[in-house]
């Protein structure tokens, strides 16, 4: 007898419709998310800096962290626990060191002053420091990491986050799953080391994703309310998310904790608040270190040195079986922002809907999608 699995029901016509993939070009996608933010009280600059942290993740493919952040974000500035005009301070600690009061505006925001302070000292002393205090989520960590490469630097970027892990051994909900991240100039500019990590088995946005898109999470990801495993994206944001490596992620998330939260004077140890809760500012912390790659050998040899390494990684290293290819990190996420570039970014037709939802709010242009392929509309652009 055939089993369902054999046989599998097509889906309503309304699901379908809902998962229909669009794609949206990343001018477009900039042009949208600036619109709604000015719309909620952001101040251009404020603006385009968000939504450049924004898109830059969906060009690279990681759509948890993308345009579909803007109506959690926004709910956040409608309930008054983001303050969307805000500008960050600076105070000089020593002169490699500085402390950036993120006064709860954008975490982008927050990021950016930071790592622009952490280049201009590294300038001069080879590295520099800054702890982020009163911040908000602040998008995807290898975005900062690249406004560090832009400049030429090495970066460390940590955050803590909103409890998501428990501690190994526990089953409190306590740790952030708060990536680690960390960058270095490649052989060009074309091949920079970019690493950007949760240390949980997955990132907690990706089972927002799959809840929004109704679908399913692989079954090692999380734990409901009860403790048992889940594939219900809804079940597991009751529970808690799995870290990686057992013990290892769970002292990774510690340490985001110690360096972002209890260094800088944040909210810590299960503090701060959740991005999509509106009941209160998040209090999130940030810990940002830029260093001259030319700091112990001229910048030359260490280039050569990374075009060795990257060989060696993706070239010399005999691909294990079933594996077609050996990638350095960073390496997919960049082939995937020359891809989406290209071809545009695809949303599916309900993330469309909220965000249009978003526009319509403050009166703002909707987003703009592109021609389907082989469209009537499309053929008249081509000629």
């Amino acid at each position: 007898m055939a089993t369902p699995a054999e046989h599998p029901q097509p889906k309503p016509a309304a699901e379908d419709e809902e998962s229909r993939k669009l794609s949206v070009t990343a001018a477009d996608a900039q042009s949208f998310a600036e619109g709604v933010l000015r719309g909620n009280g952001a101040p251009p600059e404020h603006a385009r800096t968000v939504a450049e942290c924004l898109v830059a993740a969906d060009l690279r493919g990681v759509d948890t962290h993308g345009v579909n952040r803007l109506p959690s974000y926004m709910a956040r500035v409608r309930a008054g626990v983001l303050d969307p005009a805000a500008s960050p301070t600076l105070t000089q600690v020593t002169p490699a060191a500085a402390q950036v009061d993120g006064r709860n505006t954008f975490g982008a925001v927050a990021g950016a002053a930071a790592v622009r302070a952490a280049v201009d000292m590294a300038q001069v002393y080879g590295i520099g420091m800054v702890s982020v205090k009163h911040s908000n989520h602040f998008g995807m960590s290898a975005w900062l990491v690249q406004k560090a490469l832009d400049e030429g630097m090495m970066s460390l970027v940590f955050t803590n986050s909103s409890p998501a892990l428990p501690a190994w051994g526990a089953r409190t909900k306590l740790l952030g799953v708060s990536p680690i991240a960390c960058g270095a100039p490649g052989a060009d500019d074309e091949s920079p080391f970019i690493l950007d990590m949760a240390p949980s088995i997955a990132a907690r946005g990706k089972v927002y994703k799959a809840k929004r898109r109704g679908e399913k999470i692989p079954m090692d990801w999380a734990l409901d309310a009860e403790g048992r495993p889940t594939d219900d994206p809804a079940a597991a944001l009751e529970g808690v998310m799995l870290p990686m490596g057992g013990p290892k992620g769970s002292a990774l998330s510690i340490m985001m904790d110690v360096f972002s939260g209890v260094f800088s004077g944040s909210a810590f140890a299960g503090h701060v608040a959740n991005p999509y809760d509106p009941s209160r500012p998040a209090d999130a912390g940030h810990f940002i270190v830029a260093i001259k790659p030319d700091l112990f050998l001229p910048l030359a040899d260490f280039r050569e040195r990374m075009r060795y390494l990257y060989d060696r990684v993706v070239h010399e290293s005999e691909p294990a079986a079933g594996v077609d290819r050996v990638y350095f990190p960073g390496e997919i996420e960049q082939r995937t922002e020359r891809a989406r570039r290209r071809e545009g970014i695809p949303y599916v037709a309900a993330e469309v809907a909220a965000l249009n939802e978003e526009a319509r709010r403050v009166g703002t242009e909707e987003v703009r999608v592109m021609p389907a392929k082989g469209s009537g509309q499309e053929a008249a652009a081509a000629q």
